[in-house]
């Protein structure tokens, strides 16, 4: 009895391991399918070729690794992580954070020029603290309307 069932189970770890890698795999000619969706001649290959892969004793990694030797790294859905792909999803991130400092340093030089303005015409000059208080006020342009003001751990972060 286990003589006959042992092919039958061989067979069915075989489909459920084919199956597996099959869902990694992208279809050379769909391109949106995995090659188990796929019913193109190029998916179907791919199928008995892994089906054989794993007959014949190697791991996944290793037909894995097939794969991506002969047909390049886009037929798997995940590509290894390297420099190159670390780049590639990190840059949204980068061209981010860049724009946020420039416009931070932007708002920054655009509230400090007013107060380098305001001390340049006071320096030599004396005046009351009040004068003084005054004079910022007229230099210092209003805030927008739209915008409610910072909450007070931005403050802190922001220079005034």
């Amino acid at each position: 009895m286990e003589n006959e069932e042992d092919p039958f189970k061989r067979q069915q770890i075989v489909d459920a391991r084919a199956r597996n890698i099959s869902h990694n795999v992208r279809c050379l000619e769909c391109g949106g399918q995995s090659i188990e969706e796929s019913q193109a001649d190029i998916a179907i290959l791919l199928r008995k070729l892994i089906r054989d892969e794993i007959r014949s004793g190697k791991s996944d990694k290793d037909i894995y690794n097939k794969l991506e030797e002969d047909y390049g790294e886009t037929i798997l859905y995940a590509p290894k992580f390297d420099w190159q792909t670390a780049g590639f999803w990190l840059s949204p991130l980068l061209i981010a954070g860049v724009g946020g400092g420039i416009w931070a340093y932007s708002r920054h030089r655009q509230r400090t020029n007013v107060h380098l303005l305001a001390l340049n015409l006071t320096r030599g000059v004396p005046l009351t603290p009040k004068e003084k208080e005054t004079m910022m006020e007229i230099l210092i342009p209003p805030a927008p309307q739209g915008i409610r003001r910072l909450s007070s751990w931005w403050r802190r972060l922001l220079p005034q």
